[in-house]
């Protein structure tokens, strides 16, 4: 089960990026799987909100988690670096991979439904407590639990393939083996109190080393709602995602590698 359902997220990726009407293109991605069980998840009550959904409140009889990072190119990655609003193509970014994971959580739901298995598809984004800028379903974390990557100073996951792009997560009733969770930091500034570029680059004086202020962030975002609204809902920045180390690969694992 497991390899049939990373086998069809890469294979769905790939011919979604072919469609005529999408402009975005994905790397790869890369798929992690947590039971359902975890004690973590009771933790992220602590961690995240005290409201942060468990999986079997969505699915009674869940066993396992499957969560994916869904990597934009490097081309797109490139158009975001200059100027305090998004690009263009970043913002239309964000927009059609929300509505990919969308998309690929109805192929998965077909795909475990056929194989006799439940399945529970959780929104890319918007299921959170607006006054609080919190998610009751937070992707990044959940995608932590499941052996993804851990967070950078930037508070995004980096993963084996960096933190610039979308994170998705399911909910099935199929039992797959759970991924051992790194031990090693993934950002260099955690690892070796260095870098830092992630800090420099936030365009709204949101993000510190030792804080960060969710409410100049969400200011930034809706700047840009406003600025691409012929494409969507682009509630998004990505400044500190870009043109950093973490933005495509895990910077310490090759720091490390070189070493050896």
């Amino acid at each position: 089960m497991r390899n049939k359902i990373v086998k069809e997220v890469s294979r769905f990726v790939f011919r979604y990026q072919e469609s005529d009407k999408i402009s975005t293109s994905w790397g790869d991605p890369v798929v992690g799987f947590a039971s359902a069980a975890d004690p973590l998840f009771e933790e992220l009550k602590n961690v995240v909100v005290s409201t942060h959904t468990l999986p079997r409140d969505l699915l009674p009889d869940a066993q396992t988690v499957i969560s994916f990072f869904l990597p934009f190119s490097k081309s797109i990655a490139a158009t975001n670096i200059r100027g305090k609003m998004s690009s263009p193509e970043w913002a239309t970014c964000y927009v059609e991979t929300n509505e990919l994971i969308k998309q690929l959580g109805y192929h998965l739901h077909e795909v475990l439904e056929k194989a006799g298995e439940k399945l529970v598809a959780i929104p890319a984004t918007h299921n959170w407590i607006e006054d609080k800028l919190v998610s009751n379903w937070s992707h990044r974390h959940v995608a932590f639990i499941a052996g993804l990557g851990r967070f950078g100073l930037n508070n995004m996951l980096i993963t084996e393939k960096g933190c610039s792009g979308r994170i998705g997560s399911l909910i099935t009733t199929g039992a797959i083996p759970a991924d051992k969770r790194p031990e090693i930091e993934a950002c260099l500034y955690k690892y070796e109190k260095s870098c830092k570029k992630c800090v420099q680059k936030c365009v709204n004086e949101a993000l510190f080393k030792d804080s960060f202020d969710r409410f100049k962030c969400y200011a930034q975002l809706l700047e840009n709602v406003e600025e691409y609204k012929n494409v969507g809902y682009a509630d998004v920045c990505g400044k500190c995602l870009v043109a950093v180390p973490c933005t495509h690969n895990d910077p310490v694992k090759l720091k490390l590698k070189a070493k050896n």
